[in-house]
């Protein structure tokens, strides 16, 4: 702990402007990190994953009860450690000066754009994925020469409170600080005049913080959800297309903003579909759910009985119920298929995130795409069937975030590719460069050497010189 941090309570929300001033005179002091220290810094990240995943993912589990250390393992630490690689591989690239084109009305001169730090960036991490969603974009703000602030979940309390040691015994607070605290803490670091938000959580909650972030013009990147919808074309592979979404369901027990939220099935093979689903939930996991130790928990009371009134909604409104285990056991809910449902039950409204999976019918391809684009613009979408027509249909004709073709889930973990949503499912990109650029200040710079022509188009005007000039460049 530095001398700074001393006798301060760092989930305190009355401290957290200290915290964000001794960032900012950090900034101050040190405008430019250079490139070597920025490789340091990832590299003490890199070595903090590696080093310390069994006891993360051990605290993470017991967060949720229980969780699969390998999906910890698969899904939260191997992508934050190939994000913080790609970042390493690619800095040097991406911290170089962007020459651009200057037009001969100009001359002499030259033009470029250099990538600044934007200063302090403030990260609110979820709930669902507590290290990769804390690990990725720290990493690419670290990457970008800023300082940070990290708001945890006070639903993941075991894994917050390692994180912020770990971090606080290899950075300086003035570099990263992690703080825990409640949702008055969140609430009020919100408030602080960062140079960068990013906002990973529930859209209802981004409202709140985007008119806080407003109050000091903080630009935002938000991070949501929605309903993500699947499409299993008539042509697709049921089998193996069951097998693809079981497996973006189950990740997690469905707690994903990725997750596939509902799917499109064609009339006359719902069934099959169905019956392949569930033999898939079976092979992967064969024994109940109570002795599975791969089956992950809903991770509170207040989540799993969100769940549980839906099903209760859906029930009274009519929705057919297909499942093999009938019972949860403690927050540990089956997997459940829901035919024959409508836009009036609520899981039809709200974002599941639970292992439950609502099945619609259709007859032709347009009807699915008039319905989605009757709905929110979702963060993901997914698309099962090897017609290219087809798909290119899909992509041109619906709006998403990213969009997955014969898989899901994929988009949220390629550390090249831009992950956002659109609308009410995000705002603005991360990961990879698009990450890199996000927490930097693009400037344009304009260099003239000594020697200028400018002159001859300084005022008083008329001369013939400004009229060949217009006679050139006007036409």
């Amino acid at each position: 702990m530095t001398s700074w941090e001393q006798g301060v309570d760092l989930d305190s929300a009355q401290n957290l402007q200290h915290i964000y001033t001794v960032q900012r005179n950090a900034c101050l002091a040190d405008s430019y990190p250079s490139f070597q220290e920025r490789k340091q810094q990832l590299n003490t990240l890199y070595k903090i994953v590696v080093d310390h995943q069994d006891a993360m993912a051990a605290a993470i589990s017991r967060d949720f009860s229980n969780r699969s250390v390998d999906e910890t393992k698969l899904f939260e630490v191997m992508t934050s450690l190939n994000g913080i690689k790609h970042s390493l591989k690619h800095l040097k690239k991406w911290m170089k000066p962007s020459k651009r084109h200057v037009g001969i009305l100009f001359q002499p001169a030259t033009g470029y754009v250099m990538y600044q730090p934007v200063g302090v960036v403030g990260i609110i991490v979820p709930w669902n994925y507590p290290l990769f969603l804390a690990i990725g974009p720290l990493a690419q703000a670290l990457a970008a020469g800023n300082r940070v602030m990290l708001k945890m979940s006070e639903y993941t309390p075991e894994f917050s409170a390692l994180f912020q040691k770990l971090i606080a015994d290899h950075f300086t607070g003035d570099r990263i600080s992690v703080i825990t605290g409640d949702a008055q803490v969140a609430q009020q670091f919100t408030t602080l005049a960062f140079d960068h938000l990013l906002f990973t959580g529930a859209t209802s909650v981004a409202k709140h913080v985007m008119h806080a972030a407003a109050d000091n013009l903080t630009p935002v990147t938000l991070e949501l959800g929605g309903k993500s919808p699947v499409i299993v074309a008539k042509d697709a592979d049921l089998k193996e297309s069951a097998r693809r979404l079981a497996f973006g369901k189950t990740m997690n027990a469905g707690q994903t903003c990725v997750a596939p939220d509902y799917a499109f099935v064609h009339h006359s093979q719902t069934q099959a579909f169905i019956e392949a689903y569930f033999e898939t939930i079976q092979q992967f996991y064969p024994n109940r759910i109570l002795q599975n130790k791969d089956y992950t928990s809903i991770v509170n009371a207040r989540q799993f009985e969100r769940l549980q009134h839906y099903l209760q909604d859906a029930k009274l409104k009519g929705a057919d119920f297909h499942q093999i285990e009938q019972d949860a056991d403690g927050h540990r809910l089956p997997h459940i298929v829901l035919t024959n449902v409508n836009d009036d039950m609520q899981i039809m409204q709200n974002e599941i995130f639970g292992p439950i999976l609502p099945i619609k019918t259709y007859e032709h391809i347009d009807e699915v795409i008039t319905y989605i684009n009757s709905k929110d613009r979702p963060l993901a979408l997914y698309y099962f069937g090897y017609n290219k027509a087809e798909q290119q249909k899909v992509l041109h004709a619906t709006h998403s975030g990213g969009v997955c073709l014969n898989e899901t889930l994929m988009t949220a973990g390629m550390e090249d590719m831009p992950f956002g949503g659109i609308g009410p499912s995000g705002m603005g990109h991360y990961h990879g460069h698009e990450g890199f650029k996000t927490f930097s200040h693009a400037k344009s710079v304009f260099s003239r050497p000594k020697f200028s022509l400018m002159k001859l188009i300084y005022p008083p005007y008329g001369s013939s010189i400004l009229k060949l000039i217009y006679k050139f460049f006007l036409r």
